[in-house]
């Protein structure tokens, strides 16, 4: 075990001289997903009054985020693996594999949108959220705002795949974080536009009876396509496990919500937290689409379960982890500085940012490699279910270990 120890540095040093162009593609993709996260960040912490005047509505905001990034990670994860096996091609046409794995998706992500609505407001009543939104605008919220992230995020993972085929990248290492990215900085203003829509005397309920004849339609839809079987394959194996992310990462919600005294108060911390969790995602979804590819190519065994095979993955994903929450917590405290969030040295900031973004992907990565294993062996798509679940445990984890490193900061 010590002589295994000792030979890491090593290791380590050689992945960096194997696998240099797959390090520089992971952290420049990583650096574009902080960047948009912190987008996303600036945002939520320029809302704190909507928050406020809104009880319940983040409980929402992660789930309703982390969806998008769900269903069109997982998008990529396939068409990651298509890419890897030479079956990759751009198609207009529903009938062929990309067109069913596009119909897939948006049918998942209008269908999920309602189910979350309806679910948000279900925690809230069950947690006892005082005076929360009623489950008109939960609703409304949820599937209006889901409607623009649908289509750009879409176009964003066809325009990844597309380009990484074709200059030979590896979607692997790419396509979780910007997909991720793209999800999070999307999704969230347009949920606080949706906003506005909600509160109204006639207009609030009558968009939330469009929106769940639509969403109910798009799930009925998915579920009955036996004219497009890879379709229907892929809506009803992905249903029960995003509905299930979509509830942990409702729980994600709540911790947040519990958290939200240090979160108002230090208007930085609003700022670091969508990137962080986006950032702890997009590395466990690196780690699940690495895995998945090689499930799929027979480079691992799923029957054992030893991490010597994976172990150059593992290696690569904590090098992109500290390289990139370092530079998150610094970055997060320059943008602070111009947005005038003070109240936390710098120091501070990326200490924050280092131990809690490191604690969520260690978490995570756990989930991601039972996940694909479990998956694989019990005959199921890994790239179906590795990106769901641990983008939901990612939400959820990410959350937990944030709130307990400001704890431990005594900032709560």
């Amino acid at each position: 075990m010590q002589y295994r120890l000792r030979r890491l540095p090593a290791r380590f040093i050689a992945l960096l001289r194997a696998d240099a162009s797959g390090v520089r593609a992971g952290f420049v993709a990583l650096v574009v997903s902080s960047i948009t996260g912190l987008v996303a960040g600036v945002i939520l912490a320029n809302n704190t009054d909507t928050l406020e005047r809104r009880p319940g509505l983040l409980l929402l905001v992660p789930a309703a985020v982390g969806m998008r990034g769900n269903v069109f990670g997982a998008l990529s994860s396939r068409l990651g693996t298509a890419v890897h096996m030479g079956t990759f091609r751009i198609s207009k046409r529903l009938d062929t594999d990309v067109g069913q794995n596009l119909g897939a998706s948006v049918l998942l992500s209008v269908s999920l949108s309602l189910i979350l609505g309806v679910a948000a407001k279900g925690f809230a009543v069950v947690f006892g959220v005082a005076n929360a939104i009623s489950l008109s605008d939960f609703i409304v919220v949820s599937v209006v705002g889901g409607l623009i992230p649908i289509a750009v995020v879409m176009a964003i993972t066809i325009g990844v795949s597309a380009l990484s085929a074709r200059r030979g990248w590896d979607l692997d290492n790419v396509a979780a974080p910007i997909v991720t990215a793209a999800a999070d900085s999307i999704t969230l203003p347009s949920l606080i536009l949706a906003t506005v829509l909600i509160g109204r005397s006639w207009v609030t309920p009558m968009l939330a009876i469009a929106s769940t004849v639509v969403g109910v339609a798009a799930l009925l839809g998915g579920l009955r396509a036996r004219r497009y079987p890879l379709l229907q394959r892929i809506v009803q194996e992905s249903t029960p496990v995003l509905v299930l992310s979509g509830l942990i990462s409702l729980l994600a919600g709540k911790v947040e919500q519990a958290g939200l005294e240090p979160l108002l108060k230090y208007e930085i911390l609003l700022l670091l937290l969508p990137p962080l969790l986006s950032i702890s995602g997009s590395l466990a979804g690196i780690f699940s689409c690495r895995l998945g590819s090689k499930l799929h190519l027979g480079m691992v065994d799923p029957r054992r379960r030893s991490l010597s095979a994976i172990l150059d993955d593992i290696l690569f994903v904590y090098l992109l982890a500290l390289s990139i929450f370092m530079l998150l917590g610094a970055t997060t405290a320059v943008v602070g500085m111009q947005f005038q969030f003070e109240g936390l040295s710098v120091i501070v900031v990326v200490a924050i940012s280092l131990l809690a973004g490191l604690l969520a992907t260690t978490f995570t990565n756990v989930v991601a490699y039972f996940t694909a294993f479990a998956t694989y062996r019990y005959s199921l798509d890994p790239d179906n279910f590795g990106i769901p679940i641990t983008a939901a445990f990612s939400d959820f984890l990410g959350a937990v270990s944030f709130v307990l490193v400001i704890t431990l900061f005594q900032l709560s």
